[in-house]
């Protein structure tokens, strides 16, 4: 066992799995056979993958973590999810997290704005009953620091709202669409009902980062075996995503010169 308050934990993020992703989804998929050897890597150097919520627990109580725990995470909901990834999954036993942008899966609740074939909500229930954790991911997947505090609540509690309907049980965890947030998104995710939160940060995740700001590190369809073994291991991270920190910066400002303009609009009206 390990001591929680020292442990630095992979939290991995993967969006579709796919032979053929179309141009949208591209970059952040990967290939079934990427995902195997990954999976297959992770099991030979003895990583114990636990789900959000077990990892949360854990450093809320100060309880021991397993050996070399890592999360395996999928954000937004695609269909290859339960086509490609839970196969290998329940081969190696398992446990994984989904956040759902529940405006996207196909069925009664479908917004029109997904951007590839997404899960219906059987798969979704076959998932959920296979060991893999169903978080939320909101509803319709926009940029929660740019909304009124009316459409961030509704984001949230019709995906929190939703998933429980659909499941029989209310999510525990939350993943920020884009990775975005803010003090404000934060204390309102916390606010409507929701235990811990993923951000992406691409680096490790600490007990000290906070149980709403847990950072992930992106899985590509470009991340080779060899990069992929670096990340989880924690080398070459800062390097690996040097060029990506760089233009989250750059954007950052950007989105928060738009907020600023946004306020002032607001205030005169």
């Amino acid at each position: 066992m390990s001591d929680p308050r020292d442990a630095r934990v992979p939290i991995l993020m993967y969006h579709s799995v796919a032979t053929a992703p179309n141009d949208a989804t591209r970059e952040l998929s990967v290939a079934p056979e990427a995902f195997t050897e990954q999976m297959a890597l992770l099991g030979d150097l003895g990583f114990t993958p636990v789900n959000t919520v077990a990892l949360a627990e854990c450093w809320r109580a100060s309880k021991p973590l397993p050996r070399r725990p890592v999360l395996i995470t999928f954000d937004d909901g695609y269909e290859g999810v339960h086509r490609h990834a839970l196969p290998v999954l329940a081969e190696h036993g398992f446990a994984a997290t989904l956040f759902v942008s529940t405006g996207w899966l196909r069925g009664a609740y479908d917004t029109g704005g997904a951007l590839d074939e997404m899960l219906d909500w059987d798969q979704v229930r076959a998932l959920a009953g296979a060991d893999v954790e169903i978080g939320g991911h909101s509803h319709t997947h926009p940029q929660l620091d740019q909304l009124t505090d009316e459409a961030l609540w509704f984001e949230l509690l019709r995906c929190r709202e939703i998933v429980a309907d659909e499941l029989g049980v209310r999510p525990a965890s939350f993943a920020y669409p884009y990775g975005y947030s803010s003090g404000r998104v934060r204390r309102i995710v916390r606010e409507a009902g929701f235990a811990q939160a993923l951000a992406v940060g691409n680096s490790l995740a600490r007990r000290r980062q906070g149980p709403y700001a847990l950072r992930r590190v992106t899985v590509r369809r470009s991340t080779g075996i060899e990069e992929f073994e670096r990340l989880v291991q924690g080398r070459a991270i800062a390097r690996t995503f040097a060029r990506d920190r760089a233009l989250t910066k750059g954007y950052a400002m950007v989105r928060r010169a738009r907020q600023v303009r946004r306020k002032a609009i607001r205030s005169r009206v």
